[in-house]
């Protein structure tokens, strides 16, 4: 049986990386891993002068840029808490996570031209931030960000002698990131060095980076466990990273060739609008694996990627258990692409539960997946109640999703629990609903949700070309049991979504509320 990897700090993990290829090419600049090694124990002998330590938190709240990571391993070597603050975040968003976490610093660069981080700060309020002693400038600015607070040049840090003892452990918290929450406030996912690492090193070895040659094209932010997680899978098998500032599909396709990249992970929209930013029949030709989330729901996307050399593989992972945390079988049909797959780690197991009796649902019948693993996170920090809600009494972690277990211990996610549909006395995931209507040629992408009356379910749909509800109804009874058939169909221009750190999801809460006001 294969054996899980060593959990080890960050620090001894990034300085135990020995790779003559580059660990990261930015801006047609190549920095190796022993510049990324010296580089985070320099800035972390400046935070440790500003009086950074073990247990201090530190908000990192950059686009994807080299600098990110030395945040992150140099908080590490301290013990200190990196806190992702998402770049799409603005500033009540930014006033909650920063306050409610703690922050003693937090790292920005204010005159990045993309995003106006000096004015999202400049209206946040100071005295929600009390914890925040430090506003760590990259790049040029003389203006006072925070009332009360001097800027602290990056730089000036970055210039420190290199730290000579690191001080976190395996043990030691390291990460927080921040729950999506379409609902309510976000809760605070927080890990460990140790688990961070060796899931990182169980990931490579799953997902291929270890292969010869292989290359990432680094296209999802550092912000959110999808692109974090696969940026420290690259940096554990040693290979290059190509990374790119702020997505942009042409440029990233174009990146992609010239660096020959392997391996990408991205949502289905970023997909599209690469295939859609290139008209040559084999966009990236040295491609062997493209991870991909489902969130937009488009249509015919895997079939139109496949045909031009893009396979898209389902994953699975969330801020909880780390993105990656699973793979579907190379080559098993249509399950390639289906979400889920079967854990990276062989310490790690799976199982699916009925979700009002909690009886151990049997492979292919439908229930709530559940997890345990040395991925998981230590809790929710600051929120034992909802820590200890997380957990069954053997500890598995509970999903909240609903999917299928498989025989070879894998297992297929279909929807999450709050959407998952009870039509005609069974559960109807809306997904196997949305296939189906994305399969006609006039649907672009499609969402279906409860609907007011029990037992109903109601799609609303973004259209690409001219269709009405009755073309749409007549198309569903014609290849669906009449119970899985929506009441209603609601088209819309676009659906609505939220910004995650990996693409759009769509507001299901909202599609319901309107479910029910348009009935």
């Amino acid at each position: 049986m294969r054996r899980g990897a060593a959990a080890v700090s960050l620090g001894e993990f990034l300085d135990s990386r020995r790779s003559a290829e580059p660990a990261i090419i930015h801006q047609q600049r190549a920095i190796s891993y022993a510049e990324l090694a010296d580089a985070s124990r320099r800035l972390a002998q400046g935070l440790r002068q500003l009086g950074i330590g073990a247990g201090d938190r530190v908000g990192i709240w950059l686009p994807n840029i080299p600098e990110w990571l030395t945040v992150y391993f140099a908080c590490a070597r301290l013990g200190a808490v990196a806190v992702a603050v998402n770049t799409r975040f603005r500033s009540a968003e930014v006033e909650d996570i920063v306050g409610r976490s703690r922050c003693k610093a937090l790292v920005l660069w204010p005159s990045f031209k993309n995003i106006d981080f000096a004015g999202i700060l400049a209206s946040v309020d100071p005295r929600a931030l009390m914890a925040l002693e430090h506003v760590i400038v990259y790049g040029t600015s003389d203006e006072r960000l925070l009332a009360g607070r001097r800027p602290v040049p990056f730089e000036r840090l970055a210039e420190s002698a290199p730290l000579a003892e690191d001080i976190g452990t395996a043990a030691s918290p390291c990460t927080i990131f921040t729950t999506s929450g379409t609902t309510g406030l976000p809760k605070f996912v927080l890990h460990a060095q140790g688990g961070i690492t060796r899931h990182a090193q169980e990931a490579a070895q799953a997902h291929g980076y270890t292969e010869p040659a292989a290359r990432l094209l680094q296209i999802l932010p550092f912000c959110g466990t999808f692109g974090l997680t696969q940026a420290l899978a690259t940096l554990a098998a040693e290979r290059c990273m190509v990374l790119q500032t702020v997505f942009d599909a042409a440029e990233a396709v174009a990146l992609g060739r010239r660096y020959r990249v392997t391996h990408f992970n991205a949502s289905d929209e970023m997909v599209a609008r690469m295939l859609d930013a290139s008209d040559d029949p084999r966009p990236l030709p040295d491609l062997r694996f493209c991870g991909y989330a489902r969130f937009a729901g488009i249509s015919g996307l895997i079939e139109r990627a496949a045909a031009r050399g893009v396979p898209m593989r389902g994953l699975y992972g969330m801020s909880e258990c780390q993105a990656l945390f699973a793979l579907q079988p190379a080559g098993d049909g249509e399950r390639y692409a289906l979400p889920g797959g079967v854990p990276a780690s062989p310490e790690a197991a799976v199982r699916v539960c009925d979700p009002d009796t909690g009886a151990l649902c049997p492979p292919g019948e439908a229930g709530e997946i559940q997890l345990r693993g040395p991925s998981l996170m230590l809790g929710y920090d600051g929120n034992a109640e909802a820590t200890a809600a997380a957990f069954t009494a053997d500890g598995y972690f509970r999903t909240g999703d609903i999917g299928y277990g498989t025989e070879d211990g894998g297992f297929v996610f279909t929807s999450r629990a709050g959407d998952v549909l009870r039509l005609g006395g069974f559960l109807v995931a809306p997904a196997e609903i949305e296939r189906y209507l994305e399969r006609h040629p006039a649907v672009e992408a499609c969402a279906v949700v409860a609907g007011p009356a029990p037992g109903s379910c109601v799609a609303f749909v973004q259209p690409r070309d001219e269709t009405s509800e009755a073309a749409l109804l007549a198309f569903c009874r014609e290849g669906l049991a009449r119970f899985k058939v929506p009441a209603r169909i609601h088209l819309l221009a676009e659906l609505p979504s939220v910004p995650s750190p990996n693409g759009a999801k769509i507001r299901r809460n909202l599609l319901r509320e309107w479910a029910e006001q348009w009935a």
